[in-house]
């Protein structure tokens, strides 16, 4: 057998069909390769042998005794069971407890007078010393030197305790891993000879065989350091390989006319720029420049005028002949940038999608839109969303594919077949995050050639996240606020243990409507009935769930209780996702106009949403969100000049890890501290989310936010490799691990154009 078909043999030739049939559909284990890169989540150390009188309280242990007695009991009316076996040694007694699924094999094999080894973590229950589900290895050798060779082997064993699922438990698996492990002799090493002898690894089947069946925990720490290296190194190098190929692709460079749009909107602002939004304008526009596409990560933090430094490449595109269009996550964020940026852009902004409420005057000035190619007058700017009419749809698909329009705004109806492009020089993506990448692909495969992609997000990204996740775009950071922006306190308000905290933070609500301010109430739930019977489908806990097992709160629920108590005769709208698209935008022109004093939100308003005059915000329910999202809601305050509040209201208890959360987020307004917190509390999948697709399930050992000197050292070796042979003929080994990380949905990930 070759070394690779050893790896691509599936799992149901050495395992049989039931458990291969199992690990395929729970554990997407298909082939030895999958079950060998399966690797143990942590190790137990079973103890000595210890004798049954001189158990010590919350150890491990491992025992050898014979069974007195077992006896199956049932509780919960019938419906649960649970089974005890007494064991003893001829000195002393204990007692063994297996509950539900884990009741029957055990019931089967442990009967009285059966000999066998048992480890597990010593407990009391009713004054009693037990071991709770404890693993055990039966003693039927006849030879009691084969028996002592057992124990001896058993006890003295680091245990292999491996990603499990209901159906197959981590000892059955062990046993699988015991049948595959000899194929590690034939794994393909991805590590070039000369960086893994640099660096003092292992060899990959020497470091398969210890992560697996590691004699000493020195055997776990050079297995692991290994194999984390391999993912991290493929990884980069397949980013590698992306950004090599982009520098390869064709693109129209586009450089701004002197004296056209850029430069009369940048006459016509009444503030300067930070020196933030120039530097990272500059690298923008050196990048637009350039005849192979941009493809630029813009990250900054909430409030510091990416919206900004977004536009004034659009309108740099524009002047250079070609059309610019911004993809937004949600029809309130995309109808808000349209409004901000017909705003910041007045009267250069000919806005067909405002006409139908306010119609050109006649012989305004003369005003021509979409007179691309430095056009001194301006340029159309439209709107595109899933609900518009079809009238306004029609227009608007028009000005696109003819050129009337510079700049267009939308949601995913930007990404469908129908919508045709003029001349598509730049893709903006707002929140990144939110969209996969073969969306992010659709819109850029609409250009006569790739366009100029600049990616923003206002989610602070550690920074070995923006290696693995953005690997395949430079980075901008922007994080000097605007001057003028004003500092936002943050305070948790412990609504159950102190209720008048709750009643102070309506007052202080009050106290900013009187100063001629308005604020945010915002609710994790809209509290319809549509959304009732869905919750009501798919019952989801809070994270932590203490005991309250009460709904979150909902927008309608809390907008009513606060029209008729603590808010009475302030004017109170509700704002919502479900809500009809020309009520939404009503409701916000209503709010930005001043018009609203309170506005009880969903999460709707969590990004993009600029209202000055809004200076408090009250989140009920704080500890049902995550911590970027609560930075990323406080960010909707203090972007005036007064300043701002944020009052984070929570009824979880104090010694919570929810409250814990909370009082991070009220300590800092370092949205990268922050992000760092957030991915220590969460799951990788988590955070690497949707929108890479691949790139999660090919990390198994790296930790993101632990391995960053591991990811950097990664990135600079990778870069030099893909330098030196981009398509890697002299490696034949890293490119067959690189196929084997790349399969379909990866490809459309990392080999797209």
């Amino acid at each position: 057998m070759d070394r690779v078909s050893a790896f691509d043999e599936p799992l149901k030739k050495l395992l049989g069909g039931a458990t291969a049939k199992v690990m395929a559909e729970h554990l997407d284990l298909h082939t030895v390769g999958d079950l060998l890169h399966h690797y143990p989540r942590r190790y137990e150390e079973r103890g000595r042998l210890t004798a049954l009188a001189d158990l010590p309280l919350d150890e491990h242990v491992t025992v050898v005794a014979q069974v007195a007695d077992a006896r199956v009991l049932m509780f919960n009316n019938g419906r649960g069971k649970r089974l005890e076996v007494t064991l003893t040694d001829g000195h002393g007694r204990l007692q063994l407890v297996f509950f539900g699924h884990g009741v029957h094999k055990p019931h089967k094999e442990l009967l009285p007078g059966r000999r066998a080894m048992f480890a597990g973590k010593v407990s009391v229950f009713n004054r009693k010393m037990q071991l709770a589900h404890p693993t055990y290895q039966l003693l039927d050798a006849t030879d009691a030197d084969e028996a002592t060779e057992v124990v001896d082997a058993f006890a003295g064993r680091l245990l292999p305790i491996y990603p499990a699922c209901k159906q197959l438990d981590s000892w059955r698996i062990a046993k699988a891993v015991d049948t595959v492990l000899p194929s590690a002799r034939e794994a393909v090493d991805p590590l070039p000879p000369a960086l893994r002898e640099g660096r003092g690894f292992a060899p990959l089947p020497e470091a398969l065989l210890k992560v697996h069946r590691p004699q000493t925990k020195a055997d776990i720490a050079e297995a692991r350091d290994r194999l984390k290296w391999d993912e991290a190194f493929v990884l980069q190098v397949a980013l590698a390989r992306r950004r090599y190929a982009d520098t390869q692709l064709p693109a129209v460079a586009r450089r701004p006319t002197p004296g056209g749009l850029l430069d009369a909107f940048d006459a016509k602002l009444p503030f300067t720029l930070t020196e933030g939004q120039q530097k990272v304008s500059r690298e923008i526009f050196d990048d637009l420049a350039t005849e192979h596409p941009m493809h630029r990560l813009l990250q900054g933090e909430v409030g510091s005028g990416k919206t900004m430094v977004a536009l004034r490449a659009m309108l740099g595109v524009v002047d250079a002949g070609g059309q610019a269009a911004m993809l937004a996550p949600t029809e309130v964020l995309a109808q808000q940038h349209h409004r901000s940026i017909t705003e910041m852009m007045g009267e250069l902004a000919e806005n067909w999608g405002l006409w139908r409420e306010a119609p050109p005057q006649k012989g305004g000035g003369g005003r021509r839109a979409g007179m691309l190619g430095g056009s001194e007058q301006g340029t159309k700017v439209v709107l595109l969303t899933g609900s518009m009419g079809v009238a306004a749809r029609r227009q608007a698909l028009l000005d696109l594919v003819t050129g009337e329009a510079g700049i267009v705004i939308g949601t995913h109806a930007l990404i469908e077949d129908k919508v045709q492009f003029h001349d598509l020089g730049l893709v903006v993506v707002d929140e990144q995050h939110r969209f996969g990448v073969e969306q992010r692909d659709a819109l850029r495969s609409k250009g006569k050639q790739p366009p100029h992609l600049l990616v923003m997000t206002a989610t602070p990204i550690p920074r070995t996240v923006a290696m693995t996740v953005f690997g395949d775009l430079e980075t901008s950071v922007l994080d000097q606020l605007p001057a003028g922006r004003s500092p936002i306190a943050s305070h948790v308000v412990p609504a159950k243990d102190k209720p008048h905290f709750l009643a102070r933070a309506w007052e202080r609500v009050r106290e900013e409507v009187e100063k001629g301010h308005q604020a945010y109430v915002v609710c994790p739930r809209i509290g319809d009935d549509a959304e009732d019977e869905a919750a009501g489908k798919t019952k989801k806990k809070a994270p932590e769930d203490d005991g309250d097992k009460r709904p979150p709160l909902a927008v309608l629920e809390i907008a009513e209780q606060l029209a008729k108590g603590p808010l009475a005769g302030l004017r109170i709208e509700v704002l919502h996702g479900r809500m009809n698209p020309d009520d939404k935008d009503d409701v916000m022109r209503r709010f930005a106009a001043g018009d609203v004093d309170v506005l009880v939100a969903t999460t709707v308003i969590e990004v993009g949403v600029n209202v000055p005059n809004a200076t408090a915000m009250v989140i009920m329910d704080a500890d049902r969100f995550g911590v970027s999202q609560l930075h990323q809601l406080r960010g909707r305050v203090g972007r005036g000049s007064a300043p701002g509040l944020c009052l984070l209201v929570s009824e979880a208890h104090e010694a919570s890890p929810a409250r814990a959360r909370l009082s991070a987020v009220a300590a800092t307004l370092d949205g990268f501290e922050l992000s760092r917190i957030d991915l220590e509390q969460r799951r990788e999948g988590d955070v690497l989310g949707q929108a890479q697709s691949g790139v999660r399930s090919s990390l198994r050992m790296l930790t993101v936010i632990d391995d960053e000197e591991v990811i950097a050292a990664a990135r600079e070796e990778a870069v030099a490799i893909v330098a030196a042979d981009p398509e890697l003929g002299q490696l034949p080994e890293l490119r067959i691990a690189l196929d084997a990380l790349l399969d379909k949905e990866r490809e459309q990930y990392l080999d797209k154009g």
